[in-house]
């Protein structure tokens, strides 16, 4: 009950501390006063005649709230008038900071100033927040307020992954859309890896033809395609860039080297340390080919270095220089007598000197190099800026060396990491990184120092496509995490608060609803919570809600209808008596949906039954992915739980009076896993049939065998099968232990769901 009353506190109280505006990132200074300002479609925006920075701004806003308002404002030259928004890109600005402006609304008018052409946009972007507090449209009350505002730190990114699957030109432009509005400045664009070139290079058109395409695992059956790819054209990317440019953010590419070079080896093999052509990778992970270290080889780099130089403005390049195991370099005796020549110590020095190279190139050319700060194990060019991935160390270690660092660790800022371990959670890695566990990042380590401080750049989140196949899945993975992204770099730290922040999501969540972006609920999503155990006992639940944010009002029905923001509050933990259907929902103050319902039938049936993703490893390993049944799925569901090392599950305290058998929903899935030198660890089991079997063992992993149902032979069965046997009987809760020893080498096996049957005849409570 204490629980309960500390739960209800979180989800009233937190609910009745709406902020007055809706503003994400907040403002470093934001002051209410008396007074409102209407807009409405007689509104005019006011510019200089000729200040086309002001024009441009203008414009923007003016689409943009056309398209999530239904306003339709005027663009005129001039004087400043009453009645009016004014935009002016004024030297003079009271806010100095770079890319800083000022923002006053008052009952005569709203006025934007600022210094440089990035501070007028990101006070336009501020003013259409103020624009859109709800889900009405046409006129809006904005109230009296002054604003002055600058971002906390210069990078301020995010990276998508393009490589491991492919995103259309509209759906990157979707992105940026996005991230203008929550005044990110830096597009991270990791165009080229082992399973795809991406991006159009003229002297080497190979590099598309060949490098932008792979053969699925089972191309052709089960709706795999026969291939899978694309690439964007150099016009594409120069339209892109634009497109970004326009809404003040840099493109800053990414081309892989030495490592993750597979694609790229592929189109020209010359290029690689064998000189043989490999396929494309379909394998997700580390894979072995790297570059070769001859001068041909640097002439190709260079080349394409060019080309990627004319296509993109940006200062820095990305080179990539992660995971790159130096097996071929190892394996080469013309690469182990370039070490000698070079009188290096090791490989890794051979990849600091590879690196160091393309850094002089990039200088010679204006640019500057960036990379993942594997580049510091070798060494790495005075002037490089390290990616810190690694967790934060390298960041430290870069920092106390001198280098410009921008902060992007794994998990902290790894959006590809799922968002809850809940049953209807999307694919992704292990471990969960909420909403709440992003807005509560530091992008600066508290072991620096204030002058290795000033080298932190700012901060970036990554979206990793190998589990996010199509744009759907890349803005489920993003968004809202991108506000609390955008908070934590924009805004000044002292003024970080997670429950004003949770008061503001209500709007921004409509805005994603009018601009059909398909974010993420999950942070909202009612969780159902109850004893099994109890309920199979007693024949009623004891029933307890709750959300993650622990904010917003969770409303329920226990008929099977749909809930609605009348329907029942929850308060307090309640009794149901089975069988029952709980749906649950979670509505804002004003009565916006936060998160649609969730529904969990609840009868003798299901209480004897646990999803796979529910189950948890066995111990001993922490390894997890929820994977799709092919690696390039094009819907949300189904997703599986895997551990790459050990294929075994538990089903802990499981129900077992009066249970006879057992039945198992299994799924047999691609192993297209790359492991390097991580395989030796890969656990592998003796099979007593042809294609491995599912054991289960009682109460421990090691205890005695209460069924083995052999596999089907892959080539004859469907993809997803069941697997059934009869259990001995057992008396009260015990943890069943499911392992899968099918051959390691071949395709990897998940369940989708565990059914423990009751004796026929048994009586529903």
């Amino acid at each position: 009950m204490k629980f309960a009353s500390f739960l209800l506190c979180l989800l009233l109280c937190g609910a009745a501390q709406a902020s007055p505006v809706s503003l994400i990132p907040m403002p470093a200074q934001l002051k209410l006063t008396d007074g409102t300002f209407k807009v409405d479609d007689g509104t005019r925006i006011v510019v200089a005649a000729n200040d086309t920075a002001a024009r441009r701004s203008a414009q923007y806003l003016v689409a943009l709230l056309a398209q999530t308002r239904g306003l339709h404002l005027q663009i005129v030259e001039g004087a400043p008038a009453d009645g009016a928004i004014v935009l002016s890109h004024n030297p003079q600005a009271s806010v100095t900071q770079a890319q800083g402006y000022a923002l006053d609304v008052t009952s005569r008018g709203i006025r934007v100033d600022a210094r440089d052409d990035d501070g007028l946009f990101y006070g336009v972007v501020t003013l259409w927040q103020l624009l859109t507090p709800d889900a009405q449209h046409g006129a809006v009350q904005v109230p009296a307020l002054h604003v002055a505002d600058w971002p906390r730190f210069a990078w301020r990114g995010l990276m998508l992954d393009s490589a491991r699957h492919f995103q259309s030109v509209a759906d990157v432009k979707t992105l940026i859309d996005q991230m203008a509005q929550h005044k990110l400045n830096v597009l991270h664009w990791h165009l080229t890896d082992d399973q795809g070139w991406r991006i159009e290079i003229k002297r080497y058109p190979e590099l598309t033809r060949i490098g932008a395409w792979r053969t699925p695992p089972d191309a052709g059956k089960n709706g795999e395609p026969q291939r899978y790819g694309g690439y964007y054209t150099q016009d594409q990317i120069r339209d892109v860039v634009a497109y970004a440019a326009a809404r003040h953010i840099t493109i800053v590419p990414e081309i892989d080297m030495p490592g993750h070079a597979q694609a790229a080896v592929a189109s020209y093999p010359q290029i690689g340390v064998t000189g043989k052509r490999p396929a494309v990778s379909v394998d997700w992970g580390v894979n072995p080919y790297l570059y070769n270290v001859d001068d041909q080889t640097f002439q190709f780099i260079d080349n394409v270095l060019d080309e990627v130089m004319a296509l993109f403005p940006s200062h820095y390049i990305h080179v990539g220089g992660d995971e790159a195991i130096k097996d071929q370099w190892q394996a080469s005796s013309a690469i182990q007598a370039k070490i000698r020549a070079l009188h290096l110590k090791d490989e890794d020095a051979l990849q600091g000197w590879f690196i160091g190279r393309i850094g002089s190139y990039l200088s010679a050319h204006g640019r500057r190099l960036i990379g993942w700060d594997e580049i510091l194990d070798g060494g790495v060019p005075a002037d490089a800026t390290v990616m810190s991935w690694r967790g934060t160390q390298g960041a430290i270690k870069a920092a106390e060396l001198g280098h410009d660092v921008v902060m992007s660790p794994a998990p902290d800022l790894y959006l590809d990491d799922v968002q809850s371990d809940l049953a209807d959670e999307s694919a992704g890695r292990i471990p969960v990184r909420d909403l709440a566990s992003v807005y509560a990042f530091q992008p600066i380590p508290s072991v620096l120092s204030a002058a290795q401080a000033a080298h932190v750049l700012g901060a970036q989140a990554n979206v990793w496509t190998e589990h996010l196949p199509t744009m759907q899945h890349v803005e489920h993975a993003a968004f809202p995490r991108v506000d609390a992204l955008s908070e934590v770099v924009w805004s000044p730290a002292a003024a970080l608060d997670w429950k004003g922040f949770l008061s503001r999501m209500p709007a921004q969540l409509q805005r994603y609803r009018d601009q059909k972006i398909a974010y993420a609920d999950t942070a909202f999503e009612a969780q159902i919570h109850l004893d099994d155990q109890a309920a199979l006992k007693s024949g009623q639940a004891q029933v307890t809600l709750s959300n993650q944010a622990g904010y917003g009002a969770i409303r329920y029905t226990l008929d099977g209808s749909a809930p609605g923001p009348h329907s029942l509050l929850y308060t307090a933990p309640f009794t149901a008596k089975l069988p029952v259907t709980v749906k649950a929902a979670t509505y804002a103050q004003d009565g916006s949906l936060l998160a649609t319902a969730r529904t969990r039938v609840l009868d003798r049936a299901s209480l004897l039954s646990r999803e796979g993703v529910d189950l948890p490893n066995c111990p001993g390993s922490d390894s997890r992915l929820r994977v799709q049944p092919m690696p390039d799925a094009t819907s949300m569901a189904p997703v599986y739980a895997i551990n790459l090392f050990n294929a075994c599950q538990q089903f802990p305290s499981a129900p077992l009076d009066g249970v006879t058998a057992i039945h198992v929903d299994a799924v047999r899935l691609e192993n297209n896993y790359a492991l390097a030198h991580d395989a030796k660890s890969v656990i592998s089991r003796p099979r007593a049939t042809p294609h491995g079997e599912l054991v289960v063992h009682g109460d421990r992993c090691d205890g005695p065998v209460l069924a083995s149902m052999p596999l089907p032979d892959p080539a004859a069965s469907a993809r997803r099968f069941s697997l059934d046997a009869k259990l001995p009987p057992q008396q009260g809760e015990h943890t069943l232990c499911l392992i899968y020893t099918a051959p390691v080498e071949g395709p990897l096996y998940a369940i989708g769901r565990v059914s423990l049957i009751a004796a026929a005849g048994r009586a529903e409570p």
